[in-house]
């Protein structure tokens, strides 16, 4: 791939905003960014627009998660006849089996089941969110040779932030009460987060939140939340609250807050970043895990 002018910043998509973040930090002034699925949206029921095929057709790299992640992406990368590397930032991240063997997109409005082995949501481990930067820093380094140091140097800011974050969650959970570290969520996009820091949640649905979760495994969900004495509820903020309003009042709770999965937030809300969001998730569910 030839490298790009230095005059000119690197023209950049990232699949949804938790990606651009990280564009955004390693990329800086040097590149010119667009993120096709944006703060508080779901980019499991996601219809592309016109203008994200003109953004993929005019890119010189495009960042995605991979693991299927993104079920809308073949129709549009087809349709954009765009010739930029797809940067697959999961690859080489410590990545978890999906327990159903694969998990439901919308597509033109019609579920469709993608067979995959893997749990796509590999972000919410701080040991992959790192991985996602280095991929990140070697895409740019690639096709815009000239600011390689600035990206490594950008990378190096980010890994030392990560490192701390990382660090500051643990010991947020570590205080918590080891029966008291059991929570529902609406789908299960915390399972990296479960297995780093040390908790667990219980979730209607699979994966992805492309399928309505059944009505005998809500009722199943409410009797396990009681045989393993679940303590809190949470809504999340890329998900109608309905589903998990539904299942708090007949276990008997009020929702403890929200909790930011597959997206982040506005920038007057508390997850604009990646940074944030993991704080702000490791807050809430500290808080609501401890309250009696």
């Amino acid at each position: 791939m030839p490298t790009v002018a230095a005059a000119e910043p690197l023209s950049v998509v990232a699949s949804f905003s938790i990606i651009g973040d990280f564009a955004r930090q390693v990329g800086g002034e040097h590149i010119e960014l667009t993120t096709l699925v944006g703060p508080n949206a779901d980019a499991h029921v996601y219809e592309p627009r016109p203008a994200d095929a003109r953004a993929l057709a005019r890119a010189d790299v495009v960042l995605v998660n991979g693991l299927s992640f993104e079920g809308f992406l073949p129709r549009l990368v087809e349709s954009s006849g765009t010739k930029a590397p797809m940067v697959e930032l999961a690859e080489g991240a410590d990545v978890l089996k999906d327990p159903n063997g694969g998990h439901y997109h919308f597509i033109n409005g019609q579920a469709s089941f993608h067979a995959t082995p893997n749990d796509p949501h590999a972000w919410q481990s701080i040991a992959n969110a790192k991985v996602y930067v280095r991929n990140i820093t070697r895409a740019f380094c690639t096709a815009d040779s000239t600011n390689c140091a600035d990206y490594e140097a950008n990378a190096a800011t980010c890994h030392g932030t990560l490192s701390a974050l990382d660090a500051q969650i643990k010991q947020t959970i570590a205080d918590i009460p080891a029966d008291r570290r059991v929570g529902v969520i609406g789908h299960n996009a915390f399972r990296y987060f479960e297995r780093d820091y040390g908790v667990t949640f219980l979730s209607p649905q699979g994966v992805s939140t492309g399928s309505e979760a059944p009505a005998a495994d809500v009722a199943s969900l409410i009797r396990e939340i009681r045989a393993r004495r679940a303590v809190a509820v949470f809504a999340e903020n890329i998900s109608n609250t309905r589903l998990v309003e539904q299942i708090a009042s007949e276990a008997g709770f009020t929702l403890s807050g929200t909790l930011y999965s597959d997206a982040l937030s506005t920038e007057d809300e508390p997850a604009p970043t990646y940074a944030d969001m993991m704080r702000h998730n490791a807050q809430t569910i500290a808080t609501a895990f401890a309250a009696d």
